[in-house]
């Protein structure tokens, strides 16, 4: 049985923490699902309402089930936006056309873009911050001195390491290659952060992120346990 939780925490608080496969988050309790690339990567938020509606049409068919739906855009070089602020300018009127019925979370790859500007854009549309543990984007803990990492009422984490790094010691996923109890740790302290101001946590786990995404769901819990 894969070692998969939900736990109902003090102040209702939900912290769900899961397997991650691919652009799919398949669980009995909830769904989550990234957005179509050619909404965030081909189009890249232009003229796209149509594939907007259908998704959304789509997932609706999962009534309660249906979880935060993510914008993972991928990384933009200067022939796309030639700076941050051209980007949340493409962004902005986006997110104000966005239903408000639905969970939305926002992950960028441009680590220079993860600034209090970005943030206060996604609050103002209670869209969620997508808190990465990734190569070469700066861990959560690395920036919650900066400028509030919450921006909407649940908070979305997916932990996905180094995907190049790891596939060059091994593509068959069945035991963990990275050591990721220092990391691990932190955020630990970071969900506990994140529980005292009762946030809704939804947390994702790659393969690529030690090498075997139900090791990662249990070391969590056992550390989050122990630290109790």
């Amino acid at each position: 049985m894969w070692p998969t939780k939900f736990k109902t925490l003090p102040k209702h608080c939900l912290l769900l923490v899961l397997l991650h496969n691919s652009h799919r988050h398949i669980i009995e309790e909830m769904l989550s699902t990234t957005f179509p690339q050619v909404i965030t990567h081909e189009k890249v938020l232009v003229d796209c309402e149509d594939d907007l509606k259908h998704l959304l049409k789509t997932m609706d068919a999962l009534g309660e089930k249906l979880g935060p739906l993510l914008f993972q855009f991928g990384y933009f070089n200067k022939s796309m936006f030639k700076s941050g602020k051209d980007f949340l300018a493409r962004l902005t009127p986006f997110l104000k056309k966005l239903p408000k019925n639905y969970m939305f979370a926002s992950e960028i790859r441009n680590k220079y873009w993860l600034d209090a500007r970005f943030a206060d854009l996604l609050r103002e549309n209670g869209v969620a911050l997508a808190l990465i543990d990734q190569s070469w984007v700066p861990r959560p803990w690395e920036m919650k001195t900066k400028f509030d990492l919450l921006t909407a009422d649940f908070t979305y984490i997916r932990w996905l390491g180094d995907r190049k790094g790891i596939e060059e010691q091994t593509k068959t996923w069945e035991k963990t290659i990275v050591d990721r109890r220092p990391e691990m740790t932190h955020w630990v302290d970071l969900f506990r952060e994140f529980v005292s101001r009762n946030m809704k946590i939804f947390a994702f786990a790659n393969n690529h992120y030690a090498g075997h995404g139900p090791a990662t769901v249990k070391l969590f819990w056992q550390l989050w346990d122990k630290t109790k």
